[in-house]
């Protein structure tokens, strides 16, 4: 029974998670925290991807790409660029619907003009849709992504606490959630630093009882997460990921107190039937 709670702990809250930040996929089981790795998953590929998408383009379609990407080699100057990417970053959006190579002409552009509001933009892309994101190679690459451009954009700002939460949920949502205990350590460190000096940042709080939840560190994560809940009594998402908390620890009565609270608050009979599929499971 401990094992299974293991096996499912983040379930619900991810669940929870996608009525926030997307719509429904399917998602993979995770391994339990502090269990071995599973098999090495082949790495994703950008250049694949885009290779193979390209495939199945119309040709009107491989035509309009084809211009776009034309301009980006007779562009010699950085302004230039930024547009073409820009323009096939919202053709791969708006005529393909493909999250991955919107994301990454956007991140391409962003790295180009080095600003801290399209560096943080981009690597935002890449931290919400890493949230829900079933595919575990395109997790890491999408969680490598975020956390090279949220470090690239506090090289411009390095005070800016907002940005280390960034980071510090992309290592967490990422390759932590993804089995790295290194990346949950890393991103656990640098929330840390923020809470260190306002422990009233709730966001902060809140990854950091994820943190521990994800690295199997129940107790600390049942701690924060309830500090996040004294503070913020209607929010949502750290009282699913509370009971998550309580429902791996083996703690049933209060698993179950927390269950049918983000129940009742989330109104959703999707959300509802997987909670009571849960509750029936610790019972």
């Amino acid at each position: 029974m401990k094992k299974q709670l293991l096996m499912a702990a983040g379930a619900i809250a991810l669940v929870l998670a996608l009525f926030i930040f997307g719509p429904t996929v399917s998602k993979k089981t995770k391994s339990p925290a502090g269990m071995p790795p599973k098999a090495m998953v082949p790495a994703f590929s950008i250049e694949d991807f885009l290779a193979e998408a390209k495939k199945k383009l119309s040709p009107s379609q491989a035509i309009s790409l084809s211009k776009l990407e034309n301009n980006i080699t007779r562009g010699d100057v950085p302004a230039q660029k930024i547009v073409s990417l820009t323009q096939i970053a919202a053709f791969w959006k708006d005529s393909v619907k493909a999250f991955e190579p919107y994301a990454w002409y956007i991140s391409e552009a962003a790295k180009l003009d080095n600003s801290e509001k399209n560096l943080t933009f981009a690597a935002q892309l890449f931290l919400d849709n890493l949230r829900n994101e079933p595919d575990e190679a395109k997790m890491s690459w999408e969680s490598g992504q975020a956390v090279a451009l949220f470090e690239a954009a506090l090289q411009l700002n390095p005070t800016s606490d907002e940005l280390k939460i960034g980071l510090g949920s992309s290592y967490i949502f990422g390759k932590g959630r993804n089995g790295s205990a290194e990346e949950t350590m890393k991103g656990i460190q640098t929330l840390l630093s923020v809470v260190r000096n306002d422990s009233t940042n709730m966001k902060a709080q809140l990854v950091l009882g994820i943190g521990g939840l994800v690295s199997g560190q129940y107790d600390k994560a049942i701690a924060r997460l309830k500090i996040v809940i004294q503070a913020q009594p209607n929010n949502v998402e750290a009282i699913a990921y509370l009971a998550d908390a309580y429902a791996a620890k083996g703690d049933k009565d209060n698993a179950i107190k927390y269950y049918e609270m983000s129940k009742q608050m989330v109104n959703n009979p999707e959300y509802s039937k997987e909670v009571d599929e849960r509750i029936n499971r610790l019972n």
